[in-house]
């Protein structure tokens, strides 16, 4: 039997330097740390926001939000972070496979980094059997509405879920629902949100 994982997992800092301190604090009793995305805001100095988490303990996984793209975070991240943006990977002894960007497209147009529910169902086909599912996007009707009351979560994300059912699923994105979960089948759904939120995690092995 393997002994837990403890897992710090945070969503949404978009630069917040209070919130990134804590969570700098906080990484020194983790095991691994999860970010799910929105690092910055409108793509804008994602290197002064890396710089807030400086001393982060690794390891750490990171997806990219719609804030940033896939191809300036693997840019920007600290040395020996893991960036995933539809793959996936075995850090501290978890299976883990992430999947960043907003699903489905926004209205933001110019400046934010969308999928389709095409796009994420394609880059969601190689997820396999994981002890966790990092997503930016919430999945559809779950821990994804708006003070609007608009439900803007992915399809593709609860499809996957419903598919595989991982025991964890962390996300973000939708603001209004930071530090809700709820369930889809066996899987624990959390919008996380900038605080840090704890996990002990149990590898499948």
């Amino acid at each position: 039997m393997s002994n837990p994982v403890k897992v710090l997992a945070f969503s949404d800092l978009h630069r917040a330097a209070p919130a990134a301190r804590k969570l700098v604090e906080m990484s020194r009793d983790a095991d691994l740390v999860i970010a799910a995305g929105d690092f910055t805001n409108h793509r804008k100095d994602l290197a002064g926001a890396m710089a807030l988490l400086e001393g982060l303990k690794t390891p750490v996984v990171m997806v990219p939000g719609n804030n940033e793209s896939e191809d300036e975070l693997r840019a920007a991240a600290p040395e020996g972070a893991v960036v995933l943006h539809g793959q996936g990977a075995e850090v501290a002894g978890l299976r883990v496979f992430g999947l960043g960007y907003a699903v489905p497209v926004t209205p933001f147009k110019d400046w934010s980094c969308d999928l389709t529910e095409a796009q994420g169902a394609e880059m969601l086909a190689d997820c396999g059997d994981v002890d966790m599912l990092i997503s930016h996007s919430p999945p559809k009707g779950v821990v994804d509405v708006t003070s609007q009351g608009m439900s803007l979560g992915s399809t593709a994300v609860l499809d996957t879920i419903e598919r595989l059912q991982p025991p964890l699923v962390v996300c973000g994105h939708i603001h209004d629902c930071w530090r809700q979960s709820a369930m889809v089948g066996k899987s624990r759904v959390v919008n996380l949100g900038p605080v840090g939120t704890w996990f002990e995690i149990e590898p499948k092995g």
